[in-house]
């Protein structure tokens, strides 16, 4: 248990982050599903390991929201984006873990102008996952384009 409780705007990171962590899963599930339809499964296999990492995510987010008192509450799932083919289903997917990179760089700048230590570790380590994850995307998506 944390010995001291957050401010809102770190309430405010851990719940954009889960419901953004949360449409991660929903994401790379549907897109999982589509590649095998398209018999593509080596790639639908990366896309379901990719959703069980993102719901890793999210199952840290709600023990952090849980370990400070306050009630997970994943506020905006969003809708699931199709592609015509795995090229553009990387960008698709990309362009979101973009957005969850620059969400968790404004928690860890936050926190650190806060000085909370604890959650800036927190929000760190979901930083570094991340980034190596849009990094892995980048590599796919120029590989497929050599």
């Amino acid at each position: 248990m944390l010995t001291k409780r957050p401010d809102q705007k770190v309430l405010g990171y851990l719940g954009r982050g889960l419901s953004m962590e949360l449409s991660a899963v929903q994401q790379y599930s549907t897109h999982a599903r589509l590649l095998a339809a398209w018999g593509l499964g080596a790639a639908a296999d990366k896309f379901r390991k990719e959703a069980l990492e993102e719901m890793g995510h999210a199952e840290r987010l709600i023990e952090r929201m849980l370990a400070i008192g306050a009630a997970p509450a994943a506020s905006h799932l969003r809708p699931v984006r199709l592609a015509k083919d795995l090229s553009s289903l990387l960008l698709v997917n990309r362009e979101f873990e973009a957005e969850i990179v620059t969400l968790y760089e404004s928690a860890v700048r936050h926190c650190a102008s806060e000085g909370d230590k604890d959650n800036y570790i927190f929000f760190d380590e979901l930083l570094k996952e991340e980034r190596h994850h849009h990094a892995e995307l980048d590599a796919w998506l120029k590989r497929l384009q050599e």
